[in-house]
C-alpha cells in the first residue's frame, strides 16, 4: 500500500493563551516585595501585598542577578547554605515568587525598585519602542538617551521609606551609582560603590546596623553573565553559584539585631541549543518580517512592532509560524489577561511601548536577529518568558534575633 506524507501530517495546535502562566501581581510577583517590606516599617501609602511575609524593624534584600528557582534547586551540591534555606522561602511556605514578564534584569529592577508592575513603571522589556521618537530604546543600556524622570516618572520605594525616616541604603558597584535605571527604579537614601562581594556584605551589614528602621539593598550581577556566555550548567556558572553561596552565608554571620535578609533574584535562565531548530532568526526570515517595523524585546520574549494597518496580519503570521512553541498575543490579548500587571492598570504613557505582537517562549527555542543583535544572538543562556525556568525565583530569609 502506498504511503503519502501528507496523510500523516497535522496542523500544529497553537498554544492557550489562557494557559500562560502569568505572574501573581498584587500577591506574589518581586513588585510585591519592597512594598510589603516598607509597610511592615510604617512607610504610609503601601500595604503587606506578601501575606507571608512578617515585620522585622531592619531588612535587607540581596538581590542575586539571574538566580532561578529551578537553577538553585538542581544545583544543591555548589550551593549547600543557599539550599538549606529553601523551606524558608516567601515566608517559610517553602514557595517561590514571580519575577514579573518579561522575566528580564531592566523590568524586574524598575518593578523591584518601585514596586509596580512592568505596565505601570513603563519598562516593560529589554528594548522597546520610544513612542515619542518611533525608535527602539534599550532599558537595560539607556540607549537612545531619554529623560528617566520621564520615562519612569513614580518615585522609588526607596525614596519615600527614606522620607518616612526608614534609613535606607543600596550596596552595589560603583559602576551602577550614576546609571539612569539606578536612578529612576533604586534611588533614595545614600548609594554606596563597593568592588568585591565581600566588601558589599560587609557595608550592607553595617548600614543595616545603623539605623532603627533599616531598608538596605545589595547586588551581585556576576552569575548572570556565566550564565549566558556559558550556560546555567556550566563550570563557570557553577563556580559563581558556590561564590554567591559564601556571600550570602558572610552577611548572615553579620546581621544586626531585629534584621531580616531576604535572598533573590530577578528571573531564571534556560540555555538554547544552537540550531536552526532552537534558534529561528528573524533577520533571514522573510515570512516572520513581512509587515513589520520594528522588531524590540529580546529572543525568548519579543515586541512586534508592525507596520501601521499590517498588525492583524502580523499577528496571524506570528501565530501560525510560532503558536505551537510561543504564546503570541497581541497587545490587547497581553494586557487583558495579565501579563504585564493587573488586567486595566495600564498606564496610557506605556501603551506604546508594548509590541503590537507579543510573543513569549514555551518550549526551548529563542527567535534571534543575527544581524542586529549579534551579541544577543550569540549567547548560550537566556530569559525572558514565562516559563517557570525563567519566571520563578527564590525569596530565601534568614532572621537574626
Amino acid at each position: 500500500m502506498a504511503y503519502s506524507a501528507a496523510q500523516d501530517w497535522q496542523e500544529p495546535e497553537l498554544l492557550d493563551l489562557a494557559g500562560a502562566p502569568v505572574p501573581q501581581y498584587g500577591s506574589g510577583s518581586l513588585a510585591d516585595l519592597l512594598p510589603t517590606l516598607a509597610a511592615h516599617q510604617g512607610v504610609p501609602g503601601f500595604s503587606a501585598a506578601i501575606s507571608e511575609l512578617t515585620p522585622a524593624d531592619r531588612t535587607c534584600v540581596f538581590l542575586v542577578d539571574g538566580l532561578g528557582w529551578e537553577q538553585l534547586l538542581a544545583h544543591p551540591a555548589e550551593a549547600p547554605f543557599l539550599t538549606g534555606l529553601l523551606g524558608t522561602s516567601r515566608g517559610a511556605t517553602g514557595r517561590p515568587l514571580t519575577s514579573g514578564f518579561p522575566a528580564t534584569t531592566a523590568t524586574s529592577l524598575a518593578s523591584v525598585g518601585t514596586g509596580l508592575p512592568p505596565a505601570r513603571h513603563g519598562l516593560p522589556g529589554y528594548a522597546v519602542r520610544n513612542p515619542a521618537t518611533g525608535e527602539l530604546m534599550n532599558q537595560l543600556r539607556w540607549h537612545p538617551w531619554t529623560s528617566p524622570q520621564v520615562w519612569q516618572p513614580y518615585p522609588t520605594v526607596f525614596q519615600l521609606a527614606d522620607a518616612a525616616g526608614v534609613h535606607t541604603a543600596q550596596v552595589s558597584a560603583p559602576a551602577f551609582q550614576s546609571t539612569p535605571l539606578t536612578k529612576i527604579a533604586l534611588s533614595g537614601g545614600t548609594f554606596h560603590g563597593r568592588m568585591t562581594g565581600e566588601e558589599r556584605m560587609d557595608l550592607a551589614a553595617l548600614q543595616l546596623a545603623a539605623g532603627e528602621r533599616s531598608l538596605v539593598y545589595t547586588y551581585y550581577s556576576e552569575l548572570d553573565g556565566a550564565g549566558h556566555r556559558h550556560g546555567v550548567d556550566s563550570d563557570a556558572w557553577r563556580g559563581q553559584l558556590m561564590y554567591v553561596d559564601r556571600l550570602v552565608q558572610r552577611l548572615a554571620e553579620q546581621l544586626p539585631p531585629r534584621t531580616a535578609l531576604y535572598v533573590t533574584a530577578d528571573h531564571g535562565m534556560v540555555d538554547i541549543p544552537f540550531d536552526e531548530d532552537a534558534r529561528i532568526d528573524f533577520d533571514e526570515d522573510w515570512e516572520l518580517g513581512a509587515g513589520v517595523a520594528l522588531l524590540g524585546g529580546e529572543p525568548r520574549a519579543r515586541h512586534v512592532y508592525a507596520v501601521p494597518g499590517a498588525e492583524a496580519d502580523v499577528l496571524t503570521v506570528w501565530r501560525e509560524v510560532l503558536g505551537d512553541r510561543f504564546w503570541v498575543a497581541s497587545r490587547e490579548e497581553a494586557l487583558e489577561l495579565g501579563w504585564f500587571g493587573t488586567p486595566g492598570e495600564c498606564d496610557e504613557r506605556v501603551l506604546g511601548r508594548i509590541g503590537d505582537v507579543v510573543a513569549a517562549a514555551h518550549d526551548t527555542v529563542a527567535i534571534t536577529a543575527s544581524v542586529n543583535e549579534p551579541n544577543e544572538s550569540g549567547l548560550t543562556g537566556m530569559h525572558g518568558s514565562m516559563t517557570p525556568a525563567e519566571q520563578l525565583v527564590p525569596l530565601l530569609e534568614i532572621r537574626s534575633s
